[in-house]
């Protein structure tokens, strides 16, 4: 069993100086853990853990998690493994599917197999992406999975992903390793960036800017945003839960919403007053935003019943207190 965080337990986070990572260190700092980063910084900002390095429980490391000398001593000295290194957004899925399919296949594949070697337990955090174009909502855990051709490079992340899963669930299995798995639905939240396509952030930095917000397609796909400090706490939850091992939970909100119930949401907490159609939004095609023929999904919903059994967790900030925090 894992040592609880305030005992002084070591935990090393991959992709430690991205968005969700870096409040991950923050929370476990603040619960007494010692924290190791690594990341390389193709999607991680520096400046998210900028603030964290005069800590004296705060270590970091500038590499990249297939360099097997640097990962084999970080784990050797770890207790647990915060597994969140990959490549995200689907701008770059769409721009760069090699890239995108090397870091989360081989990536993951480096740290298992050194987490292996010491036995030390590890959270790999996986997506909603998993579930493809199925339209059974609200998603759940064991449903089956619907994915579109391989010719759409759209359809890549989510299946290095699912490689992700099996290899960690084989793990698991042959070597008892101790490994749990998180699908994390929309994430937002204080230092997010529109930069690979994140649509909150891109939403409020339209509005701050007095810019008309750019809906993608016609704006009636949904999604469910939840507030990365809900995400960390579940995922710290699921770390310490001995119950949770070898299995797979939905990370997510349930509250859904629209992109564009979502754009008017935001114009109203950012500008302070209704949309005005024609004025505030524009509708730009699939196309033109990605690349054609690209496909999305109608809806993404999760069922969260099974995390809500195991460890208690539910999100608890409203999306329009989140709004406001990515705003200010």
């Amino acid at each position: 069993m894992v040592k609880s965080f305030s005992q002084g337990a070591h935990a090393l986070i991959t992709g430690g100086a991205g968005f969700i990572g870096s409040h991950l260190a923050e929370s476990l700092l603040a619960q007494g853990a010692e924290v190791t980063v690594i990341d390389d910084l193709s999607t991680g900002c520096f400046e998210n853990i900028q603030h964290l390095v005069d800590h004296p429980q705060f270590h970091f490391a500038i590499d990249t998690i297939t360099h097997t000398l640097v990962m084999d001593r970080m784990v050797s000295q770890c207790d647990v493994i915060f597994h969140l290194a990959a490549a995200v957004g689907v701008e770059l899925i769409v721009r760069d599917p090699v890239h995108v399919i090397e870091t989360n296949i081989l990536g993951s594949h480096a740290v298992l197999e050194a987490a292996a070697r010491y036995r030390k337990k590890i959270l790999l955090v996986s997506t909603s992406e998993i579930y493809g174009k199925a339209t059974k909502v609200p998603f759940s855990e064991d449903d089956d999975r619907v994915l579109g051709p391989t010719t759409k490079a759209r359809w890549s992340y989510s299946d290095s992903k699912a490689i992700d899963e099996f290899l960690g669930l084989a793990y698991h299995r042959k070597v008892g390793l101790p490994v749990v798995i998180c699908r994390l639905f929309n994430t937002t939240g204080p230092r997010q960036t529109g930069q690979y396509g994140m649509v909150v952030p891109r939403f409020v930095k339209q509005a701050l800017n007095g810019d008309p917000i750019t809906v993608y397609g016609d704006g009636s796909q949904s999604r469910c945003f939840c507030n990365v400090h809900d995400v960390v706490r579940a995922i710290i939850g699921l770390m310490q839960n001995p119950a949770a091992i070898g299995e797979v939970f939905n990370v997510g909100s349930t509250e859904e919403i629209s992109i564009l119930e979502l754009a008017q949401a935001v114009i109203r907490e950012v500008r302070g007053r209704e949309a005005i159609e024609g004025a505030d939004y524009v509708f730009i095609p699939y196309e033109e935003a990605y690349e054609p023929g690209f496909e999305d999904m109608a809806r993404r919903v999760p069922d969260t019943g099974k995390i809500r059994r195991v460890i208690g967790w539910e999100p608890e900030i409203p999306l329009a207190e989140t709004l406001r925090q990515v705003a200010a």
